[in-house]
């Protein structure tokens, strides 16, 4: 398989992550990935980035049972077992069930809501050279980051960890990038692990961490405190 297709199917494959296609086997090996592949983290906050505006404001509406079997049955008929790619997905009949999953949508879409954030936490440095605000937006499950002062070593990158209440393990939420401001969209099972825990910033080489866990100096912390 060329380059080039390796990186069409990690984008495919990312989108399917973010639109949450994936089975849970699948999204399993796909988080253990994105822990130590920066270039598949770049792909899933394109993606992210892409299409969180959609989002904005929209309250969570459920679909109808018929709506989700027919997706199913089209996306994964019995008969055959193959997956499809993205790509078909996006063209034909599907692109026609996202047509009208829009229109259902659309009186919500106009509405502007204004969540307000579920924790909040301030990962700072002792010296002060290093502040970053968080705030986390249940409804949307999005984490959203403003580096108020700091910036990253030459030839470093700032990464962005979560130390879950009674565990010694950190886990990466993601490399911070060059602007002051982001946001990041936690799994339901990250952002449970949000109450009492504690972000840390790292200072690691570019690309993250490549071990899953700091290497280099803990450079910011901050508790996670609900508001």
């Amino acid at each position: 398989m060329s380059q080039e297709e390796d990186h069409n199917d990690d984008t495919a494959l990312a989108g399917e992550y973010v639109l949450n296609l994936l089975e849970d086997d699948e999204r399993a090996a796909f988080e253990a990935r994105l822990v130590a592949e920066a270039a598949l983290r770049d792909r899933v906050r394109e993606w992210d980035e892409s299409l969180v505006d959609l989002a904005d404001g929209v309250s969570p509406v459920p679909p109808p049972p018929m709506v989700k079997d027919r997706l199913q049955a089209t996306l994964f008929p019995e008969t055959i077992r193959r997956k499809r790619s993205l790509w078909t997905w996006l063209t034909g009949s599907i692109a026609v069930a996202i047509i009208v999953g829009f229109v259902v949508l659309m009186p919500s879409l106009l509405q502007e809501t204004a969540y307000e954030p579920t924790f909040t936490a301030s990962v700072a440095a002792e010296d002060g050279t290093l502040v970053v605000a968080a705030h986390f937006i249940a409804e949307t499950k999005a984490l959203e980051l403003v580096r108020e002062t700091g910036d990253a070593r030459p030839g470093r990158v700032l990464e962005l960890w979560l130390i879950a209440e009674g565990s010694d393990a950190p886990v990466s939420l993601g490399v911070l990038p060059d602007d002051a401001e982001t946001r990041f969209t936690l799994s339901p099972d990250v952002a449970q692990q949000l109450t009492n825990g504690v972000l840390a910033i790292s200072d690691e080489p570019s690309g993250g961490s490549p071990t899953g866990a700091p290497t280099g100096d803990v450079l910011a912390i901050g508790p996670v405190t609900s508001l």
